[in-house]
């Protein structure tokens, strides 16, 4: 079959991806910015990539019209409260009238389990989506999922960042909100056995693992599998927004995100029992299993995909490309070069560079620039990186996120996402033996022109250590 994925560089599309190639069909791979399709490019033949936004109608000419079936697994979920459901209505509403003028016969929709009376803005946008995406064109099938645990989701980061930094937890009272966690690996499986599957037409079905544990059982239960003791008190007196701060001090969430999640997370997630187990022969695995799974993954070094990757997890809302070009005109340079004895050894260094590897030189100082960050609202070191040793564009990488990588070319460019009073960019490529290391920054009005003199000592220091260190 022939069959469009859009969100196909999110957390579920990245994954899904390469099982729909593997069992034969040919995918359309709807992504906003070309550039960042860079994992699936060489995956398999039957592979197209379509540049296309939901957002802009006029982009969607890009598509091919014939195919078969449709994942729809566009979400919203870390932008602005006060947007995020109109983003989500339009995305919606364009996808529709367009997929109705192809020859699809069936749109899958991954949403959320909104069974409870009372649910969050995020639930109620999920629902409403499913309204607008219903057709007579062609027949919608919905998967209403409980929280997905799996290596780089965000659910399973989040509990992973709690479990590891807090012996004790004074937490909030929605801790005690029952839900039905599901492995992400249950996730795939719903989502790739359901398409051309007439028995699910125009139905919808929640999807959930086999145990109801609260939020703190699931805490405990990561802790146990971690070999950790852990004290977790409950406490009703943390505000929506106290509990968003807490979230985003104490966990690599984004404080948006943060303020999402602690919105939903005071709603009951529990399913409702159907026969799609049987139907599907999926059969849902344990929350503990799930996590076990997990940490295989994160061991291997083979995490394929991480919300921490979207760019709404940063500041970066534009296509990668549109960075490239570094400007020269009204910047500061910091500038250093060093001869390369072996090209090979530097460039798995600089590929390597950040997350738990650290930047080779003042890491310190480093970690000191990204607590200040946080402080004042930005997003610090707490994202890492998803794979510790490539680099694809688009990745988070720390505060920056990555614009170009090009091993063959040897060139490494990053572009900052840090709280600045201007725009920061940092290259490495090495030309003819040479490794050369280049910060950039436009600054914006005198604020911007006093931080770059400010921090100018440090980066002496800092940047000359890192390029010694990487040659």
């Amino acid at each position: 079959m022939k069959i469009l994925v859009t969100g196909a560089t999110g957390y579920i599309g990245k994954r899904l991806i390469p099982l729909l190639l593997n069992e034969g069909h040919t995918v359309i791979c709807s992504v906003r910015d070309a550039s960042r399709a860079y994992p699936f490019k060489n995956e398999d033949e039957h592979l197209i990539i379509a540049e296309s936004d939901f957002l802009k109608p006029e982009t969607l000419q890009n598509i091919p019209k014939d195919f078969d079936v449709a994942y729809y697994l566009i979400h919203s979920m870390s932008n602005s409260s006060t947007e995020f459901h109109a983003l989500e209505e339009k995305c919606a509403q364009n996808f529709k009238d367009f997929a109705e003028t192809t020859t699809v016969k069936q749109v899958i929709y991954l949403s959320g389990i909104t069974n409870d009376t009372k649910l969050s803005k995020h639930l109620l946008s999920r629902k409403n989506v499913e309204n607008i995406l219903d057709s007579k064109k062609y027949a919608l099938t919905t998967f209403k999922a409980g929280i997905i645990v799996g290596s780089g989701s965000s659910s399973f980061e989040i509990i992973r960042d709690l479990v590891e930094k807090l012996p004790v937890m004074v937490a909030p009272k929605w801790l005690m909100t029952k839900t039905q966690p599901i492995a992400i690996r249950d996730v795939l499986s719903f989502l790739l056995k359901a398409n051309g599957n007439e028995k699910l037409y125009h139905k919808s079905f929640d999807i959930f693992g086999p145990e109801v544990l609260t939020y703190k059982e699931m805490l405990l239960q990561f802790a146990e599998i971690r070999g950790l003791k852990r004290y977790i008190l409950t406490v009703p007196i943390m505000t929506p927004k106290l509990s968003s701060y807490w979230l985003y001090f104490i966990t690599s969430t984004s404080y948006k995100l943060a303020s999402s999640l602690v919105n939903s997370m005071g709603i009951e997630i529990i399913g409702k029992p159907s026969n799609i187990n049987q139907l599907l022969n999926v059969h849902p695995i344990s929350y503990k299993k799930a996590v076990k799974n997990a940490f295989i993954k994160i061991e291997q070094n083979s995490i394929v995909s991480s919300w921490k990757d979207s760019f709404v997890s940063g500041l970066l809302q534009h296509k990668a490309h549109e960075y490239i070009n570094v400007p020269k005109y009204g910047c500061y340079n910091d500038i250093k070069h060093r001869k390369v004895e072996n090209s090979q050894k530097t460039i798995d260094k600089i590929w390597a560079i950040g997350g738990e590897n650290g930047w080779y030189y003042a890491n310190t100082l480093w970690k000191f620039r990204g607590f200040m960050d946080k402080v004042f609202g930005g997003i610090g070191l707490r994202r890492g990186r998803t794979n510790q040793t490539e680099l694809q564009v688009g990745d988070s990488l720390d505060f920056w996120r990555v614009i170009y990588a090009d091993k063959n070319k040897k060139r490494l460019l990053l572009y900052a996402e840090m709280k600045l009073p201007g725009e920061a960019w940092l290259e490495f490529k090495i030309e003819d033996n040479i490794l050369y290391q280049t910060a950039t920054f436009r600054p914006k009005g005198i604020a911007g022109r006093l931080y770059w003199y400010a921090v100018l000592p440090f980066h002496w220091f800092i940047f000359n250590g890192m390029i010694s260190k990487l040659v």
